[in-house]
């Protein structure tokens, strides 16, 4: 109050994990603001593309406060001239907290059901821009549905290691819990990169009961973790650990199975969970109760936009269920008319439901533009089966060849499997050949070796890889250096930022 916010004003938290930004976070809400967490910038984010989307967002969302470090001040006023607007800054230091909890006093306790509690901003290459602006009301329904699709209850303990500023670690491994009156064991998104190990040790210490991954994060412990630090390690308590946020592969929970199965880890922990901050997080969750559902079909008929058994002898893709749909949510998938589509045909993933996002704030454009007859039109692909729910790409990433859909995590899987080639640093897309009037498929991958004759040798067997593994030729191998590929803030591979970089440098555009 005495940094001139007014209820209902929006303040952008830029903090890393720790008490301040839990301190900030609860205090705006208590107050009747609306908190908006922020990334951090890191020396993994591009420093010009990080001012941009921040400017983008001050632009956007224009917050009454920012709340950040001292060392981040200088960036955070340039984003504000940018956006040509003022706001206050505020230190960790100037969020005084008070002893005895006066609810009476608090303004934030009489702000209606309806009215917004947070806002959540996407990950996307526009994501910034795109604030996902929640009511007290979804919010609470979201958490009370999702807990009980996954059993949730108090003597739950969730570890979670997942950045704030994404809705998998806000939510589910940060809000829930807090709500639910859980035990919750947080750690640092930076500390576990470093060393992923201690995820699986505070697991084993805490006793830990559930966790969310992102698909990459899966491949990551298995391929990084050493047997050294799991000395006296027990998952046996791990009842859920749950892939979300980017499509799931069989492979990587085959992978994680395989390397902690021997430290308690059950099969019947593997989870699978599809979501999205316009949703809140939860749409679909799979694996509790019983094991996720492995729907092997015919990789040409998925080319055709059907999602067909495998017979004997055919070339089948492994697709991973991302289960049913909660309680107070519906899905259905619509063709390019907007029709729903019946089961097995691959389409767009639209949604409707209770706990769904006010609106993107100050951004009546792209609200309108979103929906489709009250739909929710998420952009990914899936087809649904036996009432499950397959995630197979998104829509905008599909590349057309002659007529054919391909999937770049298919190819990105083919590819990631070669000698030399970082695993989850492999992006595939399509480049449109004007004379050939279709595209052309280019797949860029990371590598450390700096040898020409060894880079060559990955290229080609990339090359080779695609082709033995589906039906298409690849026009483009391009090896690269680590930190090439741009990601986005919730760290998974932007294919279109990537394409344009490409094109630059491969001066194609």
């Amino acid at each position: 109050a005495q940094a001139g916010v007014g209820t209902g004003e929006p303040v952008v938290i830029i903090l890393q994990h720790g008490r301040a930004l839990i301190e900030a976070f609860f205090g705006a809400v208590l107050y009747g603001a609306i908190p908006a967490i922020m990334p951090f910038l890191t020396e993994k984010m591009s420093p010009d593309r990080y001012r941009e989307s921040l400017s983008s967002l001050m632009e956007i969302t224009r917050p009454a406060a920012i709340i950040t470090y001292p060392e981040f001040v200088p960036q955070a006023r340039r984003a504000i001239r940018s956006a040509n607007f003022d706001c206050t800054i505020l230190l960790p230091s100037d969020v005084t907290t008070i002893s005895e909890l006066m609810f009476d006093c608090l303004s934030g306790a009489k702000r209606s059901t309806e009215d917004l509690v947070l806002l959540q901003h996407s990950s996307g290459t526009t994501g910034l821009q795109k604030g996902v602006a929640l009511s007290h009301k979804a919010v609470l329904k979201q958490v009370y549905s999702y807990a009980d699709a996954i059993h949730m209850t108090h003597e739950d303990i969730v570890v979670n290691w997942l950045p704030l500023y994404h809705d998998m670690g806000l939510i589910a491994g940060f809000l829930m819990p807090i709500l639910l009156r859980a035990t919750l064991v947080l750690m640092s998104p930076f500390d576990w990169v470093r060393a992923p190990h201690r995820l699986l040790q505070a697991v084993s210490r805490y006793r830990g009961t559930l966790s969310w991954l992102p698909n990459f994060a899966y491949n990551f412990c298995a391929l990084k973790v050493r047997d050294r630090n799991m000395e006296g390690v027990s998952l046996s308590s791990w009842r859920a650990v749950i892939n979300c946020s980017e499509p799931m592969r069989w492979k990587s929970h085959k992978l994680f199975l395989e390397r902690f199965e021997r430290y308690g880890l059950r099969r019947e922990a593997l989870a699978t969970c599809y979501a999205m901050a316009e949703n809140v997080f939860a749409v679909t969750q799979g694996g509790i109760g019983c094991p996720v559902v492995v729907d092997e079909v015919d990789r040409q008929a998925m080319q055709e936009k059907v999602a067909r058994p495998a017979q004997n002898g055919s070339d089948t893709v492994m697709n991973l269920s991302a289960g049913r749909p909660i309680s107070i949510t519906q899905v259905r998938i619509l063709g390019e008319d907007r029709r729903e589509l019946p089961e097995r045909h691959i389409g767009e993933i639209a949604i409707q439901g209770t706990c769904m996002l006010s609106g993107y704030y100050n951004r009546d454009d792209l609200t309108k533009q979103a929906f489709h007859e009250g739909w929710y039109l998420t952009g990914d692909l899936g087809y649904l089966a036996n009432g499950e729910l397959f995630v197979t790409g998104r829509l905008k990433d599909l590349i057309i060849v002659g007529g054919k859909n391909i999937y770049p995590l298919d190819l990105e899987e083919l590819a990631g499997e070669v000698s030399g080639v970082h695993p989850g640093r492999v992006v595939a897309f399509g480049v449109f050949n004007e004379t050939l009037g279709t595209e052309e498929i280019a797949i860029v991958a990371e590598v450390d070796n700096n040898d020409p004759q060894e880079r060559r040798r990955i290229a080609e067997e990339i090359r080779q890889e695609i082709a033995r593994g589906s039906d298409v030729t690849l026009r483009y191998s391009w090896i690269v250096d680590r930190k090439w590929l741009i990601k986005t803030s919730s760290g998974k591979l932007s294919r279109r930022a990537n394409c344009d970089k490409f094109l630059a440098e491969a001066k194609l555009a």
